[in-house]
């Protein structure tokens, strides 16, 4: 019985003899059912962060930069699965945080005017570069290249923000959710690419985006500040 490209026999077996599934037969269907979470919540991930720029008409605390190569990161391996051909169910999320990250960027900018000469020349690099990437019109070695440093580009992307949080002993307007959902996906996309065996380069991928996804939670927990109890004046 398949469902979804989900086979559920193994299991419906086991269940119809009143008998608990075996790992080798439950963890492959986990796997493939955290796989279709991770898509569907990749839906509104980005969301709460832009909510809450848009509240607080604000990007105090935000590192430009690293949401920048964010977007570049979503280009390269939206890209690379389409060329590739893979099921939408493998990079479905892909297709979402790349859209939600394009407007979180073009939020960020509105509220960081007046732009540098750079930022425009960033903006519009991407804008040129990007259709040529995304319609697989690349030598094939330049885009497995790309492909292989899109993880350095992940991991990069979060190291301005982990500094600018450093420095400035708080977090600005970084979202808790959004924070939080980023590292979950990164570690459900541990647990998946470990069981699916993907590559190694991939498994380590996700690795490193749960390890700087994760220090930005800590910080957005260590820095947070205590909220003001307002005292009672005496009569």
């Amino acid at each position: 019985m398949k469902i979804l490209g989900i086979d559920f026999s193994c299991v419906l077996n086991s269940l119809s003899k009143y008998e608990f599934p075996e790992q080798s037969c439950l963890l492959p269907l986990i796997s493939k059912l955290l796989g279709y979470c991770i898509v569907a919540a990749s839906t509104t991930v980005k969301l709460p962060q832009i909510l809450k720029i848009l509240k607080a008409r604000s990007v105090r605390g935000l590192s430009v930069v690293a949401f920048e190569l964010e977007v570049i990161g979503y280009t390269i391996a939206l890209a690379y699965c389409l060329h590739k051909g893979l099921p939408f169910s493998a990079y479905g999320e892909l297709a979402f945080l790349l859209i939600q990250g394009i407007i979180l960027v073009a939020i960020i900018y509105y509220f960081s005017q007046p732009l540098g000469t750079f930022t425009w020349i960033r903006a519009l690099l991407y804008c040129g570069l990007a259709p040529t990437v995304l319609a697989g019109q690349l030598d094939p070695l330049l885009f497995e290249a790309l492909y292989a440093s899109q993880h350095a580009i992940f991991f990069f992307a979060r190291i301005p923000q982990i500094a600018a949080n450093f420095k400035n002993k708080g977090t600005g307007e970084l979202s808790f959710l959004t924070s939080f959902m980023n590292f979950g996906g990164s570690m459900v996309r541990v647990f998946t690419g470990t069981q699916e065996k993907a590559p190694t380069s991939v498994v380590l991928g996700s690795a490193l985006g749960a390890i700087t996804n994760g220090t930005i939670l800590a910080q957005i927990l260590l820095y947070q500040k205590p909220s003001v109890k307002k005292e009672k004046k005496s009569e």
